[in-house]
């Protein structure tokens, strides 16, 4: 196991979970305190250990994280965000991850995606496109093999 610190700093002190600020000075008890989560309920898997508040690593649990999609992107069907992230960290390739009703919410959801990315999975290069298709815009990441 690593130490928090090293973790929280390869992090940023950024929750890997919520992706806000984790203070260090807050106690590992407090809820808003730093705490080391794996980002996979699989116990095989091979992940490394992420930075994560107590409250957000307590309330995943064991099973998968879900990653919350801003309230103010409009997406229909978003897909969720941490299978998307290690399907292409596993595969690459390209993944329709949401379509939107306008080409300007597709492109705040794509910049969003690439924004929120970088963090969630460092290191993988993602790019997001917008194309237009049956009267809306689909929002698509890519990546390549790591």
């Amino acid at each position: 196991m690593s130490s928090l610190d090293d973790v929280a700093r390869r992090d940023g002190w950024r929750c890997w979970v919520c992706d806000e600020p984790v203070d260090a000075d807050r106690s590992v008890n407090d809820p808003r305190g730093p705490s080391v989560d794996s980002r996979t309920a699989d116990r095989k898997a091979k992940v490394a250990e992420r930075l994560a508040h107590r409250a957000c690593n307590t309330r995943k649990g064991a099973v998968k994280a879900v990653i919350a999609w801003p309230d103010h992107l409009h997406v229909v069907e978003p897909a969720p965000l941490v299978t998307v992230a290690e399907r292409l960290e596993r595969k690459g390739g390209r993944e329709l991850v949401a379509r939107c009703p306008s080409e300007k919410d597709a492109q705040e959801a794509a910049a969003w995606l690439v924004d929120r990315f970088s963090r969630l999975v460092p290191g993988l290069p993602v790019t997001a496109s917008v194309d237009a298709g049956g009267g809306q815009y689909l929002v698509t990441l890519a990546a390549g093999r790591r």
